[in-house]
């Protein structure tokens, strides 16, 4: 029987607030990919720091339901962060963040051999393990990072040499523009470069050739995690030893489940 692949997510989690009904969804970039990686029948874990309060709790609980290893979040004394959401025609807008217990997260050694059990790691430009992420890459486990849209910011400066799989967005800059931003990413370290464009879908870049694909037609009711979806397709099918191609296909995919329903899952 074939093992089951297990990525390790880590980093930042936060409660979606949607304040003009009042419903609250869990959520954060890693914590989505776990998520979506369990549903592709794939094996995750989330790493992080939730508060004290009952938001933590329904997090740690909500994770868990889904089959995602939660044996390693810690719970610190205070508030679970929150971000405030609004939806319209179906786009999310989002408001104001709220750190909370988050601004203290720190990864253990004890937390890195756990991360480095596993056959990949993602995280994300708030996931606040930028300045650990070499004692990752030195133990030869491969390392995804959702950088958003965040081209130039200094923590992905620090973190792009560390990184395998580099995942970016951005649906205004041209093609031309964006190849020139990919092949300059690509030279600092990563195996592969990905720009996800939104309704226009996204392009990929290994250093040899840029590879386009589109979206996967679907009604959008929340776009949601619609981005944390595509990543966890992506990855999923990198290990599965799929084609760039193949891969960019099951992201779309995954994200066309996603966007079908209200919050990121």
């Amino acid at each position: 029987m074939e093992e089951m692949i297990k990525i390790a997510a880590v980093g930042d989690n936060c409660i979606d607030v949607y304040d003009r009904t009042g419903e609250t969804f869990p959520g954060g970039n890693p914590v989505n990919v776990a998520v979506y990686i369990k549903r592709m029948n794939g094996n995750s874990s989330y790493t992080g720091v939730v508060g004290t309060d009952d938001y933590g709790k329904f997090m740690i609980e909500a994770i868990s339901a889904k089959g995602v290893d939660t044996s390693h979040i810690k719970v610190l004394d205070g508030k679970t962060a929150v971000t405030h959401v609004e939806i319209e025609n179906g786009d999310r807008i989002l408001g104001d963040y709220e750190e909370g217990v988050m601004a203290d997260f720190k990864l253990t050694e004890e937390d890195i051999d756990f991360l480095c059990s596993h056959d990949l790691v993602v995280t994300g430009i708030w996931g606040m393990i930028e300045s650990e992420l070499h004692k990752i890459k030195e133990r030869g486990v491969p390392v995804a990072f959702d950088f958003a849209d965040r081209f130039d910011h200094e923590i992905t400066h620090k973190a792009i040499p560390y990184v395998d799989y580099a995942f970016f967005s951005n649906d205004s800059k041209s093609d031309e523009e964006l190849h020139e931003f990919m092949k300059s990413i690509k030279e600092k370290g990563p195996r592969v470069v990905v720009v996800t464009r939104g309704e226009k879908g996204s392009i990929a870049y290994d250093g040899n050739e840029f590879t386009k694909f589109g979206i996967k037609e679907c009604e959008v009711i929340d776009s949601m995690g619609a981005g944390d979806s595509y990543i966890a397709g992506f990855l999923m099918a990198i290990l599965e030893g799929k084609s760039i191609l193949e891969c960019m296909e099951k992201g779309a995919l995954s994200s066309s489940i996603t966007i079908g329903y209200y919050g990121a899952w």
